[in-house]
């Protein structure tokens, strides 16, 4: 991480794993569809309504802060972004899913299906045009899809050796856990993260996700004994 020369108008953008793996396909896959922007370098609360040289040199301190180049990491940069609201808007969005914490054990499913608060005047409502969702590790999941009039489904295989994160669109997202004990090591479960954002409002939110590994019964085969995981 470094920091630009905010001296000038700069455009810094860099590619996540999964957009260098499109672009090095050279097929047409690569294609910028979206974009977003974000503030969260800027502290406010250095608006000084009473400057010494006058209202015009509130915001002198803001404007001189240097910027921070971009990172492909989702949970350090874009967390706060900008969005369009209606005029007389008094009441953010705000994106809730249907649980506050997803654990499941291997090969399991569940669904997750967010609605928004306080958007269009509504106290709760699925938006029009869906949400993202976006799991920080995909290795930990066989299936990972999005349900749905919205729905797009999930484009790539699990990956064995890299913590790679995936988005995709749905009114609701199904997850499926891995069915192999590979990647647990000594560990009993593994951690990871899903965010889900509205793709009207803007608004998100992030729920932790447990993946656990758990023992249903012991059995014999051929004088072998072992144990059945799910």
């Amino acid at each position: 991480m470094g920091y630009l020369d905010n001296s000038s108008i700069t455009v810094d953008a860099i590619l996540t794993k999964r957009g260098r793996e499109l672009l090095a396909r050279n097929d047409g896959s690569f294609r910028i569809t979206q974009f977003a922007l974000g503030d969260d370098e800027i502290d406010y609360t250095l608006f000084n309504e009473n400057h010494p040289n006058g209202s015009q040199f509130s915001g002198e301190a803001i404007e001189n802060m240097p910027l921070i180049e971009a990172i492909p990491d989702e949970a350090n940069i874009m967390r706060h972004k900008l969005i369009t609201l209606n005029r007389g808007t008094s009441r953010l969005p705000l994106v809730t899913a249907n649980v506050s914490k997803v654990v499941l054990s291997l090969g399991s499913s569940t669904v997750i299906n967010p609605t928004t608060l306080n958007f269009n005047g509504s106290s709760k409502l699925q938006e029009p045009s869906g949400y993202m969702a976006t799991i920080a590790d995909r290795r930990l999941f066989t299936s990972f899809q999005g349900t749905g009039t919205k729905a797009a489904s999930s484009t790539v295989n699990p990956y064995s050796t890299t913590a790679v994160s995936e988005t995709v669109i749905g009114d609701g997202f199904q997850l499926t856990a891995i069915n192999g004990i590979s990647l647990f090591g000594s560990n009993n479960k593994l951690l990871t993260s899903l965010t889900i954002e509205g793709r009207d409002s803007g608004a998100r939110v992030t729920v932790p996700v447990e993946i656990s590994r758990s023992v249903v019964k012991s059995q014999s085969f051929n004088g072998e004994r072992g144990i059945e995981l799910r």
